[in-house]
């Protein structure tokens, strides 16, 4: 079964463009840590166009965040930027880049709205 941080990098390399990103181009890299074991994903941005991979390299912008921590994140359940700020999420290169890629998460969730919950036909979650 996929984790949440697994599911939100695989439906952003779905997404194929991103509308509010156009301005921007750069390539960032996503560290996240499970204990011992480390999961990197590259994103490369080329004008709103979206690129998702599996691995480390070059990039302009690094993020690196504890899996529990990234996993409520992309869930809406915790904010991002409080997270960089009490230490918890780290972010090394140009800071700049990391404001702007901030757009691709979600923001947080109402009661009536839960990022990356799907529905089946009878309106069940799954």
């Amino acid at each position: 079964m996929a984790t949440p941080t697994e599911e939100f990098f695989d439906e952003l390399g779905r997404r194929g463009h991103e509308p509010r990103l156009e301005r921007i181009t750069a390539t960032v890299r996503f560290n996240i840590t499970d204990g011992g074991h480390a999961s990197h994903w590259r994103v490369e941005i080329d004008k709103g166009d979206l690129h998702v991979t599996r691995g480390s390299g070059k990039s302009c912008c690094g993020i690196c965040a504890d899996r529990a921590l990234f996993d409520g994140i992309v869930t809406g359940e915790v904010n991002a930027i409080a997270a960089m700020l009490r230490g918890a999420l780290s972010v090394d290169g140009d800071r700049e880049t990391w404001v702007v890629v901030q757009r691709l998460l979600p923001g947080p969730c109402s009661h009536r709205r839960r990022p990356f919950v799907t529905q089946n036909a009878v309106g069940e979650r799954s």
